[in-house]
């Protein structure tokens, strides 16, 4: 099945000249979204990992669904002040904007193997902004995985400089 085909495309949103990839339309396909967490675990069932950290919003359902695949636990990292306990934070660019997201500071112990996950990586902005946070805790991460990489704006290859590896479903050319 190609994934692609479930993803849609929203001209000038949130604001004019962005293309949105919207993943929902994905999510509301029980095949396609099954087949995209399928192929988002697959290189990651022998590796060990103790926890996978979803970012707001979409990072949440993927990251838990991933996170339940390969017996892991769950962080997730939120937007300012939603989570009750204390927290660190990081704040971040995006490519309309600029952002902070948090962590529990007992989320993630020293030496843990994480994985970060979201659904789409454009500017890498809130994907440095979680390597950040998690780096911070001392954790050992395994690397990134997105279903959508936007690769003319270099977020994927911001990841691999700070020397994470970060694999993506597909690509769509453009903003």
């Amino acid at each position: 099945m190609d994934l692609k085909a479930y993803i849609r495309t929203i001209p000038d949103y949130p604001k004019p000249g962005i293309m949105f990839r919207d993943i929902t339309t994905l999510l509301g396909h029980g095949e396609a979204f099954r087949q995209a967490v399928d192929e988002m675990v697959a290189p990651l069932i022998d590796r060990k990992i103790d926890k996978v950290a979803g970012i707001e919003a979409r990072g949440f359902i993927l990251g838990a669904v991933i996170a339940h695949q390969l017996s892991a636990g769950f962080v997730p990292l939120r937007k300012k002040g939603k989570l009750p306990y204390k927290t660190t934070q990081a704040e971040y660019a995006l490519e309309y904007g600029t952002d902070v997201i948090e962590m529990h500071m007992d989320a993630v112990e020293p030496g843990e193997r994480v994985l970060l996950v979201d659904d789409l990586i454009a500017t890498g902005g809130t994907a440095l902004a979680g390597l950040d946070l998690l780096r911070r805790a001392k954790a050992e991460i395994v690397g990134a995985s997105f279903v959508v990489d936007l690769p003319d704006l270099g977020g994927a290859e911001r990841l691999e400089a700070a020397g994470i590896a970060v694999t993506s479903l597909m690509t769509f050319g453009g903003h």
